[in-house]
């Protein structure tokens, strides 16, 4: 189904250089003289920023089948898929909430990681039902589903935290909605709201974006975990009412951050 926000946020130490004057003695007269001062020491190289983590580095840190919550399913989405998830938005503003609802990096990361933890509920229509059917059987499937999209991006200096920063000042600012476009087709969120609490990481947001879709109102909840200079971003869709919070995901996953 194609509308939907799933498919579609150094401290460098520095050395004081300490410079001895030293005094000599002076000559048989007895006259001291100040000695030349001795070169200044040279300052103790500055601390390195910290370094984000390469999409190689990050893979590892993602959940597992074993690791996920029960009864789930992981699967790791392909570029194809990665790239039909791609959206744009005609507020610059709102580029963060975009961003985090289509597995993509927030701002310039060091590297990218992504995996997909689903499961639906309801009952396939039978084979032989007719188109109808079919498709209320797939509504009815969508409805229940918990599928989210987990996305870990890495940063250096303090490029996660600016990024994290950016996601919470967009779910702000675009609170009245925008539009986004994914797939070739435009798509209207009505607005965009304050989600569920989540306590994880150093800092964690969370919002609720509803589309405009009179015939399938869909919803979904965004929410960003910052641990470190890692970004885990959360997206979970839902039809016809508000997505539940996959919080057993959320833990799972960030505690596998450290």
């Amino acid at each position: 189904m194609r509308r939907t926000l799933v498919r579609r946020s150094a401290v460098a130490a520095s050395a004081v250089s300490l410079a001895l004057l030293v005094t000599s003695c002076g000559s048989s007269e007895g006259k001291k003289e100040d000695a030349e001062p001795s070169a200044p020491a040279a300052s103790a190289p500055a601390a390195a920023a910290a370094k984000g983590k390469t999409d190689a580095e990050l893979a590892p840190l993602l959940l597992t089948q074993a690791e996920a919550p029960k009864d789930s399913v992981v699967k790791t989405p392909s570029a194809a898929q990665v790239a039909a998830h791609a959206a744009t938005t005609d507020k610059a503003e709102c580029k963060p909430i975009v961003q985090a609802a289509s597995m993509a990096p927030q701002g310039a990361s060091a590297g990218v990681a992504r995996i997909q933890v689903g499961g639906t509920s309801g009952k396939a229509a039978d084979p032989n039902a007719s188109e109808a059917d079919k498709a209320k059987a797939a509504l009815e499937m969508l409805a229940g589903a918990t599928g989210t999209s987990v996305t870990l991006t890495s940063y250096d200096g303090k490029g996660a935290e600016e990024a994290f920063t950016a996601f919470k000042t967009a779910g702000t600012a675009c609170a009245g909605g925008f539009t986004m476009k994914q797939g070739g087709e435009s798509l209207k969120v009505d607005k965009v709201a304050a989600g569920d609490a989540v306590t994880a990481g150093d800092e964690a947001a969370s919002f609720l974006a509803d589309l405009g879709d009179a015939e399938t109102p869909m919803a979904g909840q965004l929410v960003v975990v910052r641990k470190g200079n890692t970004l885990a971003t959360f997206s979970v869709q839902n039809v016809g009412g508000k997505p539940a919070l996959p919080k057993d995901v959320i833990d799972a996953q960030v505690k596998k951050l450290g």
